[in-house]
């Protein structure tokens, strides 16, 4: 009886439980002090969980590898044109994580806009005795105007949970989207147009040569000083230094970040002790069902180009 051999993989491991039972015996998980280093012996294919760099370096140091598959959709910490050019595909999960993190988005909205972590401190604290805080006064969500920066997948699931709040929904996208206009009731601007319109600006954009700094001084300074910007992008879409003086400055009211750059933020950085932002820890796709099914579709794609097969979901460039 022919014994199969496990193909080899590097990983940024620790992998979570859930992917190692999915992977199974049909690979040996190699750590990625192999990525870094090169390899003596064959590597198969390369796994990113928590986005290790994969750069022409790292490929040269692992010739032998027939695909890369990421646990997740953005792939800006993958050399994807590399990749290409020595005909190796590389696999994301597009589409996977789109509704929970427009959830996450209205989330970060809502506590931002109505101050929920100053009130849970506060409801924490020795000092509430009884009555209501009267400095813990915040914004209204219900029939103000977003503005979303980026009508892709998530953009779109967010203008749809906003419809449900009877919010003005503008967007801003690098193509304007006209076939999606009066299905989901949104209505294309300018950036300047957003910016300065808008009650709260929702970043939904890829990070990429053109979104990098999208937002900074000059962008903040046109808001609204009661304005809240969301970013459930990727942090370097905004300056941190120029996000710290217009808060610090009160050039707008707040901020709701589920993505910082750098990512963690330094702990004695400024926007920590601040109490108008509101940060998670990039907890976009962190529900149990959807990072089962990226679980499941990255390992596919594994799987898939090991064998040599296309994709689930492979990223062109």
């Amino acid at each position: 009886m022919t014994t199969l051999t496990p193909a080899r993989i590097v990983a940024d491991c620790p992998l979570p439980p859930a992917i190692l039972k999915l992977l199974g015996e049909r690979v040996e998980v190699q750590p990625w002090s192999v990525a870094e280093a090169g390899s003596q012996t064959r590597i198969d294919g390369i796994y990113t969980y928590d986005r290790p760099t994969v750069d022409s370096g790292v490929l040269a140091r692992l010739p032998g590898v027939k695909v890369v598959s990421n646990n997740g959709v953005g792939v800006d910490h993958i050399d994807v044109a590399a990749a290409t050019a020595l005909g190796i595909p590389v696999g994301n999960t597009p589409g996977v994580p789109d509704g929970a993190t427009a959830d996450l988005g209205l989330a970060l909205m809502l506590a931002a806009g109505r101050r929920l972590m100053q009130g849970d401190r506060f409801a924490r604290s020795a000092e509430f005795v009884t009555g209501d805080p009267g400095y813990i006064v915040g914004r209204e969500i219900y029939g103000q105007t977003l503005g979303i920066i980026g009508l892709g997948r998530i953009g779109q699931q967010v203008a749809k949970r906003a419809r449900g709040l009877e919010m003005t929904i503008l967007y801003h996208n690098r193509n304007r989207r006209d076939d999606l206009e009066s299905t989901l009731g949104v209505t294309y601007a300018d950036l300047t147009e957003l910016l300065t319109t808008s009650d709260y600006v929702m970043l939904c954009v890829p990070l990429n040569e053109e979104t990098v700094g999208l937002i900074g001084q000059s962008e903040l300074s046109q808001m609204k000083s009661t304005a809240i910007l969301i970013n459930i992008a990727r942090g370097a879409v905004v300056d941190t230094r120029a996000l710290t003086d217009a808060l610090q400055n009160g050039d707008i009211y707040a901020a709701a970040l589920d993505v910082t750059e750098p990512e963690p933020l330094p702990r004695d950085h400024p926007l920590l002790g601040f109490d108008n932002v509101t940060i998670t820890p990039h907890l976009g796709t962190a529900t149990e069902q959807t990072r089962q099914r990226m679980n499941e579709v990255s390992v596919e794609n594994l799987f898939r180009g090991l064998q040599g097969q296309p994709l689930l979901h492979e990223v062109k460039r």
